[in-house]
């Protein structure tokens, strides 16, 4: 028992040290908005016309989909989703790789919270 208990403080001790040495990033956030409404990290990260295409596509998807699945090929409507599914996660991993590039940070500031942009040329 004795064994375990320093076998756990040493991975912990591990883990400790190694956490600051990570840099902290809020990339994620951007990426998840997206994964939930495509176009939405985009606009995040200040790109507004790519936004508006990634959102649109979205709608189409759903909105061509349903309807050509519904009256012209019945059945088809199941690769709504897949086909939907596919083009949010696309979107998430576009937004997520700009928020990162462009060094996105979201976070408190005397007045509020407030969002961040550190451009690195």
């Amino acid at each position: 028992m004795k064994r375990v208990l320093v076998l756990g403080v040493l991975v912990l001790g591990l883990l400790a040290a190694a956490i600051p040495a990570m840099a902290a990033s809020d990339a994620w956030i951007p990426g998840v908005a997206s994964l939930a409404i495509p176009g939405l990290g985009q606009l995040l990260n200040g790109e507004e016309d790519k936004a508006l295409v990634h959102f649109v596509v979205g709608l189409g998807i759903s909105a061509i989909g349903y309807g050509i699945g519904w009256y012209i090929l019945p059945g088809a409507w199941y690769l709504v989703p897949t086909l939907y599914l596919a083009w949010s996660v696309y979107s998430a991993f576009d937004a997520y790789n700009v928020a990162k590039d462009t060094g996105f940070t979201l976070g408190f500031v005397p007045n509020g919270v407030g969002v961040g942009y550190t451009y690195n040329f």
